[in-house]
């Protein structure tokens, strides 16, 4: 098995300027930017999106808040991209108007906590209804890993057990191997069950569908790519 590399993602720095403008559009305290430019003020999701009404953040940036830290996110890489694209779609074919698949979305596990899986299935509602998801509306969660293997396998993982997320898929791109975690607690996730090329895998809240893991498993990168 090729072991992929560890990257943890950083908190994403702010500059003197950029406090001016929170200060400004009252997202902080002026007495808060020295804490902001250390690292040490923690943020909410409102604060957020008062960040991006602001232009201190922008909506393609690669960042996620997790615990009230806003965390910069690896570029992802040609095999993190096709292995998403065919996850998407196949679970797009066979879920129909049973549930909804939304690509790198947040869901909202806390005040402090909005993580963008690569894939998550969530509960099925109108237009007309809010489009933001939270724990009681997700089904399943899918991290697509290479350099993130680490992260999404510690970290990410234990946030998702803790808001009782039931069911988490990690793609490990580079074993070509599916980590399925069911049965959520505090202490984490009960059960693991591994699935590898040549496998089928069902979702635990749609048990009739099966889908290949060789039909959305990319092959291999090789040690000399880089891939996020």
């Amino acid at each position: 098995m090729t072991t992929a590399t560890t990257q943890f993602p950083v908190a994403r720095p702010f500059t003197p300027e950029e406090c001016a403008a929170l200060v400004a559009a009252g997202t902080i305290a002026e007495g808060e930017q020295a804490a902001v430019l250390a690292g040490k003020r923690l943020f909410s999701v409102a604060e957020c999106w008062a960040m991006l009404e602001a232009g201190v953040l922008h909506e393609d940036d690669r960042i996620e808040l997790i615990d009230g830290k806003l965390l910069i996110m690896a570029p992802i890489g040609e095999f993190h991209i096709g292995g998403t694209i065919w996850l998407n779609r196949l679970l797009v074919q066979v879920l129909g108007d049973r549930a909804l698949v939304q690509p790198q979305c947040p869901i909202y596990l806390s005040d402090r906590s909005a993580p963008e899986p690569d894939i998550a299935v969530v509960r099925w509602r109108p237009i007309t209804e809010s489009s933001l998801s939270f724990p009681s509306d997700v089904y399943l969660v899918v991290e697509i890993a290479d350099s993130s293997l680490r992260y999404d396998s510690g970290p990410k993982l234990a946030m998702y057990a803790a808001a009782v997320i039931p069911e988490v898929w990690i793609a490990n791109l580079r074993a070509r191997e599916v980590m399925v975690f069911t049965d959520p607690a505090a202490s984490g996730y009960a059960t693991v069950h591994t699935y590898r090329a040549g496998d089928s895998i069902s979702p635990g809240a749609f048990p009739e569908i099966s889908l290949a893991v060789n039909d959305f498993m990319p092959p291999a990168p090789g040690p000399d790519v880089e891939a996020a």
